[in-house]
């Protein structure tokens, strides 16, 4: 068998890019929501059971810290716990996501009790945070780049749903602004690792 050739730099990233193909947007009930068709129950559904993922970040991000023996790489990485947690200066992701749980019509004490979350996405997430507290560091990392697609679905919520669901209150969509900017420079430390690491076919 002929051994192949690793792709390069270039070629690499424009790969992980095509994957956006299978990105979460393109299911049919994502798609219900970005064309107006989701009713409120299911956007409130969707809110719910993503506040589990929410929740769980900032775990599988410091099981990655734990893991990583290289200093600079920990320097970058623990500004994601600083993003979801909050610190002084910014509420963090999980407060503006309880936001946008109280803008749809949940209250904050059903969310933390996770009543909402289905036992697949808890199954989903919790497995995810226990991969990236077994994987090696450098696995890990690359995988939270399905983010190279979030900055994508977080615009198209802002573009569309204050037409098509005017029932949510505008300070609702803080937690989309918010990780437009902050998803954009976590991808480029992913691409950073996966560029470094991944030289071999």
């Amino acid at each position: 068998m002929a051994e192949a050739n690793a792709l390069s730099p270039d070629a690499f990233r424009e790969a992980l890019l095509a994957k956006g193909a299978y990105y979460h947007v393109h299911h049919p009930y994502q798609i219900d929501m970005t064309e107006g068709r989701a009713t409120p129950e299911q956007i409130r559904g969707w809110v719910a059971n993503r506040f589990y993922y929410q929740v769980n970040i900032p775990q599988k991000d410091a099981a990655l810290l734990a893991n990583c023996p290289d200093a600079a790489t920990r320097r970058r990485w623990i500004q994601r716990l600083l993003d979801h947690d909050g610190h002084d200066a910014d509420g963090g992701g999980i407060e503006a996501w309880l936001t946008l749980g109280e803008a749809v019509g949940l209250s904050r004490d059903e969310l933390w009790s996770q009543e909402h979350v289905l036992p697949g996405v808890r199954f989903a997430v919790d497995a995810y945070v226990n991969f990236v507290r077994r994987a090696d560091w450098r696995e890990a990392a690359i995988s939270s780049l399905t983010e190279l697609f979030a900055p994508v679905a977080h615009q198209s919520r802002l573009d569309t749903w204050p037409d098509h669901y005017p029932w949510i209150d505008e300070a609702g969509y803080g937690y989309f602004r918010k990780r437009l900017k902050e998803a954009r420079r976590d991808v480029e430390h992913g691409l950073e690792v996966a560029l470094a690491v991944c030289t071999t076919a």
